[in-house]
C-alpha cells in the first residue's frame, strides 16, 4: 500500500516514537521504506555568543547516535530503514523534509492537545495542515 513512511521523532519521548513506529509497521509498512526525521531546534541568537563554538554541530552528532540507535531496535530490514537529523522547526524542517524525501505518509504522535495548543497549534496539527501527502495521527 504505502511506499515510503516518514516519522518524525521526538527523541524526549521514548514511548510516542515507540508507539509511531509500531503504528507504521502495523498498517502494512513490511514493504515499504522507513524514514527517521529527527528536528533539533536553533539555539536562540540571544544565547549563541555563550554556547560551545560548535554548538549545533555537537547536538547534531548526538541526535544523529540516539537516533541511529532507535532505528537499530526496530524489526525491519536495514537498507529499507534511514535517518536524518535537521536543525530548525520542527514543522518547517519535517515538511521540508517530506518535499525532499516525498513519503506517501507521515506516521506522527501526538498528545491530547492543551487549550494552549488549541491557540497556538502543535507540530503536529500544522504539519497534517501543510503536508502534502497523507498524514496518521497517532494518540497516546
Amino acid at each position: 500500500m504505502f511506499k515510503k513512511l516518514m516519522l518524525p521523532v521526538n527523541l524526549e519521548e521514548a514511548d510516542t516514537t515507540r508507539q509511531a513506529i509500531e503504528t507504521a509497521l502495523e498498517i502494512g509498512a513490511r514493504d515499504a521504506e522507513l524514514r527517521l526525521v529527527n528536528v533539533q531546534a536553533l539555539l536562540p541568537a540571544t544565547f549563541i555568543e555563550y554556547g560551545p563554538p560548535d554548538y549545533e554541530g555537537e547536538v547534531r552528532l548526538v541526535a544523529e547516535k540516539q537516533l541511529a540507535e532507535i532505528a537499530g531496535k526496530i524489526d525491519f530490514p536495514r537498507e529499507r530503514v534511514s535517518t536524518i537529523v535537521r536543525v530548525g522547526s520542527v514543522y518547517d524542517e519535517a515538511l521540508t523534509e517530506a518535499g525532499e524525501w516525498g513519503p506517501d505518509l507521515i506516521v506522527i504522535c501526538s498528545n491530547r492537545p492543551t487549550l494552549a495548543k488549541y491557540l497556538l497549534g502543535s507540530n503536529a496539527a500544522k504539519i497534517v495542515r501543510h503536508a502534502t501527502c497523507s498524514v496518521l495521527v497517532v494518540r497516546r
